[in-house]
């Protein structure tokens, strides 16, 4: 009887140690508001409005330790429509993340649908990555700063934090028999984080951005136009590369942050892709390259109530010449530690000929295009996080 009960309790210590080893846990974000635009097409538009601030987003994480200070790891995060319960990504069940892999006094190794470094070090320092929502994202996210696309079939490594400096990289591979870069991904940066102040650099190279990157999703197309949403750049469809090099940085001063990011966005080989639908009068050679700057800053007036600014200039050269000033104002209340209220509105102004050869009209990301050089739009919501 004795034996059978120390077994039984060094049976049971066993168990509460490895259950101890190993964790996973449930996390999410519901974000809905409401939004209304002054000109969609020549007409006002009022409309329910999700994922705002940040996508609405449900998602399991897991560790488990291994021993030797080596650990597995994997998230599954799903991405949904709060208003209709819709999946986000293109109706892909985990499209916001999947992957799995192992971390170690090396750093970090994982495989799946994962972000970008342009996403991992420089994206954070856009306002519409912080305090602003999607809206306020450079226009039509041509920079993918907001992370409008991820990368499927990836590896990426990320290492440990060194004195405040972090790097990493990302490859994908395009899959494609006998044509081993046709579909490939690579993308790798920097960042550093001590005291006030912050800083990130990335690069990232897309083949084949229609399809590769635009066009990931389990709904996408496999021959027409994936990177129709915005006339910043749907006439480029046709690009055999994507180049994206990036910077940014902010630095804190008691209440306040300014921040600033800077990205120089190419889309190269026009015409070496074949893609159905083309707009007409889109550009068939050449390369089409685009300049963005943005500043931005926030004021923690409470502790409860936080206001933020930015500005932020596109310019077109090469191909097209379009121009595009956005302006942004927002406000951030916390109700507690998981629950705020905010609001936003947001200004852009277009100039010059756009992607497809037209007269530019302004297009705040997202949204359909105004019908005049001008757009504004504003939105209210809450956001819960658990």
């Amino acid at each position: 009887m004795k034996k059978s009960l120390l077994a039984l309790a060094a049976l049971g210590t066993f168990a509460g140690a490895a259950q101890a080893q190993s964790s996973v846990t449930l996390y999410g974000i519901v974000d809905a508001g409401f939004a209304y635009v002054n000109n969609i097409g020549g007409h006002k538009l009022y409309e329910t409005s999700a994922g705002n601030l940040q996508g609405d987003r449900w998602g399991l994480r897991g560790t488990e330790d291994l021993g030797g200070g080596l650990k597995a790891l994997f998230v599954l995060e799903n991405g949904f429509n709060a208003f209709s319960g819709k999946l986000g990504q293109g109706g892909d069940e985990f499209g916001r993340q999947a992957y799995v892999g192992l971390s170690s006094q090396f750093g970090t190794v994982t495989l799946g649908r994962q972000y970008d470094s342009v996403v991992d070090y420089t994206g954070a320092f856009e306002a519409g990555s912080q305090w602003a929502s999607f809206y306020a994202a450079h226009p039509g996210d041509l920079d993918n700063l907001n992370n409008s696309n991820r990368t499927n079939n990836s590896i990426k490594y990320a290492s440990n934090n060194y004195s405040g400096i972090t790097f990493g990289g990302l490859y994908s591979l395009g899959g494609v028999a006998g044509q081993f870069n046709r579909n490939q991904i690579f993308s790798g940066g920097v960042g550093y984080a001590q005291g006030p102040l912050s800083l990130g650099a990335a690069y990232l190279n897309v083949k084949n951005p229609n399809f590769s990157f635009f066009g990931n999703n389990s709904t996408s197309s496999a021959t027409a136009t994936n990177m129709g949403g915005s006339q910043v750049y749907s006439g480029f469809a046709s690009a055999k590369t994507q180049q994206v090099i990036s910077a940014g940085g902010a630095y804190t001063f008691g209440p306040a942050t300014v921040g600033a990011t800077y990205s120089n966005t190419q889309f190269k080989d026009l015409g070496q892709t074949g893609v159905t639908g083309q707009p007409a009068g889109s550009a068939t050679d050449g390369n089409a390259k685009f300049h963005n700057a943005e500043l931005n800053f926030k004021y923690q007036l409470t502790p409860v109530l936080l206001l933020g600014a930015a500005y932020d200039y596109t310019k077109a050269y090469s191909i097209a010449n379009e121009k595009i000033h956005q302006g942004v104002l927002g406000a951030d209340y916390f109700l507690s530690k998981r629950t705020d209220l905010y609001a936003e509105a947001i200004y852009q102004h277009a100039s010059g000929t756009n992607s497809v050869g037209g007269a530019a009209t302004a297009q705040i990301n997202t949204l359909s295009a105004s019908s005049t050089s001008n757009q504004v739009a504003a939105v209210v919501g809450i956001r819960h996080k658990f």
